[in-house]
């Protein structure tokens, strides 16, 4: 039986951010727990590696549909059985809304127990907390970046 869940996220960074972030691919092991590696065979190709509950799971996924600072779908075509998809909605105020739907088969006894006591959900909204926590870090960072150019030119243009 598939299991399905959603999960709403509201970030305070700038959809073109929150959609990039969505895009570095071998950079969700750094917030994703569960997530150790994720290697990209081609344009539209992916292969996971991932270890919940002590269970390892490996995949290749293909992503189906992708655009730009709107949405990415992906399926399974080998391996552990998913598919899902993620989309961003710009909602004002250098603010996303980030939604993700992923649809699962557990497989083996600790995916069902942990499905039937919703386990899923609560570990999707952890590792979106990551992500969100991680888009923050980067918001936060490129502020700071663009702040220190700006006062760097005006020292420039100050000092000429």
């Amino acid at each position: 039986m598939t299991t399905r869940v959603e999960i709403d996220l509201l970030v305070k960074v700038p959809v073109s951010a929150a959609y990039n972030q969505w895009t570095q691919i071998e950079d969700f092991p750094q917030f994703m727990g569960g997530v150790k590696s994720i290697t990209q065979l081609s344009d539209d190709r992916l292969e996971w590696v991932a270890e919940i509950a002590g269970v390892r799971r490996q995949w290749q996924a293909k992503i189906l549909e992708q655009v730009p600072d709107r949405k990415i779908a992906w399926a399974a075509t080998e391996g552990a059985t998913n598919a899902g998809a993620v989309t961003f909605e710009d909602v004002g105020g250098g603010q996303t809304r980030v939604n993700l739907i992923l649809e699962y088969e557990p497989e083996g006894p600790i995916e069902k127990v942990g499905d039937k006591l919703n386990m899923s959900r609560t570990r999707l909204r952890l590792i979106l907390s990551g992500s969100r926590r991680s888009l923050s870090r980067s918001a936060m960072r490129l502020v700071r970046g663009v702040d220190r150019s700006m006062r760097t030119l005006q020292w420039v243009r100050d000092c000429g």
